[in-house]
């Protein structure tokens, strides 16, 4: 097998991908044209909006403003903005503070609706007394067909918490200027401010012409003297929390709403039709947009646009629909809180104008440009006979067919295209030996978490009974423990330790006396989400000395029963396991399964490769394959290992039928086909190959030995 080189985390290095030209972006000045992503964009915007402060905790779709950030820490340094990456998604919402006192601007930044379940209580404490500086949080909102997080909205924390929430369309223009104008209206109305982008306004391209960045009036270069002055009416505790709670309804939304209609923030696309008009989230519009223009009547129905999604301004809304038959409500996802709220206003007002939404558009899922368009159809077909739809529909029902078509001719419905483990991913060994150990032991309650390891509930691995939130797969056991029969085992990943695996988990664990099983893999990174830095990364932006020791924090918790493994030694990560699930010992058992991210080595040594074979030193690449002859065709291979780039391939032999395994290009040399076929004792038909470049004589000389002996042998 492969025995690749294990580096101590204390030499490894970081492999984050450069964003060089996105760094140069940021330093376009007044009347230059940035081109680029919208995330981008919003970061440039908040530069050029004086912002003090930057923090947050990596996650898609909005990973890249804090990535891009820490690569342009000399233009921070030069502006004075302080940087904080954050451990997670609360210490994020946190940091926010500064602006209750201060007149400083900050923004943070973070996955929803996970991340925003996590920062719920500082949104909370943050919101009822308030700002002095703008606060912005830009979440990213990851609904939907493409999620990796559960179904929900964060316009519910919008209105739980009087948090303004706006919603900007996917045009680069009007994000930088929601940017900009979201500090603008959280300090005209002493409110933070969110900020939703869903994937594709995060990823729409586009340019847009920039301005200069402002240095912030107080920051890291310009230090205040004195803290502010105490005042007990800023503090987020009663009695204080009464009045800060009149404050919010009394002072604070009727200014929101000025703001809102003064400054233009909600945009009225005319039309040629008075009797009909339609409501949208900004987000979709572009969706809407392409609906409409399928269906011809793009520019004909009146569209009120809400890149503020909360709160709604009544006179505003009631303007729009007085004097219309009807008004159809494009809102995406439930509860219909827009439709409901419009619905009770015009209700109030007596304004008899129909509305329609959810009535002919889903309650749940994905606005895609077919929903809209379905929708649309079904509004126009009650609310506008006279428009002549037939052609359209004919060739959107023409589109639908020709797909039912081809799912008929495939034999059913497209199989859903299900994440997976990267090649040679140093997790799967650890899934790899849980699977051989189930064949001894039987099923055991596997407590599963958020993170790269979460792929192991799907196929072919199976493995996992629940997951409840980043870092919560031990806390997740606990009430399962004390009732099996079996011991449970906890999956966790590095990221989720550090995130709130260690209290949530491990100190709940200790205090409580659990008697469960804990695996950690220890990849290095917050892999999932690009490989960003964690407390146990081997060094740190601003220096190279780790923060954390992963082990070095167990054991100060008071863990006794502590294993750390190299995860591509299948053997030994089952023998571990075993002993883990038999010892006597009743305490938590933890098992620090250590393999760097597969990703990340490869962005770490193939410049090094490249590099070395430029100056024409010898380079060695370590390949494994399957002898077609040997192999019986089983496939337990593929079963207990998983990785992509084992697959299968007909026979040579044409006495048999049954296809044989293959290891395909993507092959990086983990070894871990081969540690499994020796750990589970199946067929020996794996080998190793050493792809030698720039060979030495010696090299040489001993591979034309071994093809002539090999040749000899062969009667050749």
């Amino acid at each position: 097998m492969l025995d690749q080189p294990r580096l101590p985390i204390a030499q490894r290095t970081n492999p984050e991908r450069s964003f060089r030209q996105e760094v140069r972006a940021l330093r376009l000045g007044k009347g230059e044209v940035f081109r680029g992503e919208g995330i981008l964009a919003v970061t440039k915007a908040i530069l050029q909006s004086g912002v003090a402060y930057v923090g947050g905790y990596q996650g898609a779709p909005v990973s890249h403003l804090v990535d891009v950030l820490i690569e342009s820490q000399d233009l921070l340094d030069e502006l004075g903005v302080h940087l904080e990456t954050c451990t997670n998604e609360a210490s994020a919402a946190a940091l926010l503070g500064a602006s209750i006192n201060y007149p400083m601007r900050g923004c943070v930044t973070w996955k929803s609706i996970v991340g925003t379940n996590v920062a719920a209580d500082a949104l909370s404490n943050l919101a009822s007394p308030g700002v002095v500086g703008g606060a912005l949080i830009v979440v990213g909102e990851d609904y939907g067909e493409g999620a990796s997080v559960i179904q929900e909205r964060s316009h519910a924390y919008a209105l739980k918490c009087s948090v303004w929430l706006m919603d900007p369309r996917p045009s680069l223009p009007a994000i930088v200027r929601c940017t900009e104008k979201a500090f603008e209206l959280s300090e005209a109305s002493s409110t933070p401010v969110m900020m939703e982008l869903r994937i594709r306004a995060c990823h729409v391209t586009g340019e847009f012409v920039a301005s200069d960045n402002r240095p912030p009036a107080i920051s890291r270069n310009h230090r205040l003297a004195d803290p502010a002055p105490h005042n007990y009416d800023r503090i987020s505790h009663p009695p204080s929390t009464y009045a800060q709670e009149k404050l919010k309804a009394d002072v604070r939304l009727p200014a929101a709403r000025r703001f809102i209609v003064e400054q233009g923030l909600n945009e009225l696309f005319p039309g040629e039709r008075s009797d009909l008009g339609i409501i949208v989230q900004g987000g979709i519009t572009n969706v809407l947009m392409r609906g409409l223009d399928r269906l011809e009547v793009e520019g004909r129905i009146p569209t009120l646009v809400l890149n503020v999604t909360h709160p709604l301004v009544p006179d505003q809304i009631a303007g729009f629909c007085e004097g219309k038959r009807a008004v159809l409500i494009v809102e995406e996802g439930g509860p219909d809180y827009i439709e409901q709220a419009v619905n009770a206003l015009l209700r109030q007002r007596d304004i008899d104008t129909r509305i329609h939404g959810k009535d002919v558009l889903p309650m749940a899922g994905e606005y895609t440009a077919e929903v809209v368009t379905e929708g649309l159809l079904k509004f126009f077909a009650q609310s506008a006979n006279d428009i002549d739809l037939a052609k359209p529909r004919e060739r959107f029902e023409a589109a639908r067919a020709g797909r039912a078509e081809a799912q008929r001719l495939l034999g059913g419905a497209l199989p859903l295209r299900p994440p997976g483990f990267c090649v040679g991913c140093p997790e799967r060994p650890v899934f790899s030996a849980i699977k051989l150990l189930e064949r001894e032991v039987g099923k055991v309650h596997i407590s599963s978490d958020i993170g790269c390891h979460s792929f192991a509930t799907l196929a072919p691995f199976n493995l996992g009974n629940s997951i409840l939130g980043f870092g919560m797969s031990l806390a997740a056991a606990g009430a399962v423990a004390p009732v099996m029969q079996k011991r449970t085992i906890s999956v966790m990943g590095d990221g989720g330790f550090w995130h709130n695996g260690l209290l949530s988990g491990v100190a709940s664990s200790m205090f409580n006396r659990g008697d469960r099983v804990l695996v950690i893999m220890q990849n290095g990174y917050t892999s999932a989400t690009g490989a960003q830095f964690i407390p146990s990364t081997a060094g740190n932006r601003r220096d190279g000395e780790t923060t954390s020791d992963i082990a070095a924090t167990l054991k100060g918790m008071g863990v006794k029963w502590l294993r750390t493994i190299r995860t591509y030694n299948v053997g030994t990560m089952l023998k571990t396991l075993r002993e883990a699930m038999r010892t006597d010992y009743s305490g938590l058992k933890v098992i620090v399964a250590d393999g760097e991210c597969q990703l990340a080595r490869q962005r770490r040594i193939r410049p090094e490769l490249a590099a070395r074979l430029k100056r024409g030193e010898r380079v060695v690449r370590t390949r494994f394959g399957v002898d077609d002859e040997v192999c019986t065709g089983d496939h337990s291979c593929i079963r207990l290992s998983g990785c992509p780039s084992l697959v299968v391939k007909p026979s040579p032999d044409p006495l048999r039928s049954d296809p044989v395994a293959h290891v395909n290009n993507g092959c990086v040399g983990c070894g871990l086909c081969g540690e499994v076929a020796d750990a589970a004792v199946l067929c020996p038909s794996f080998y190793r190959a050493d792809i030698v470049q720039n060979p030495t004589w010696w090299n040489r000389t001993l591979w034309r030995l071994r093809s002539a002996v090999i040749g000899a042998m062969a009667g050749a």
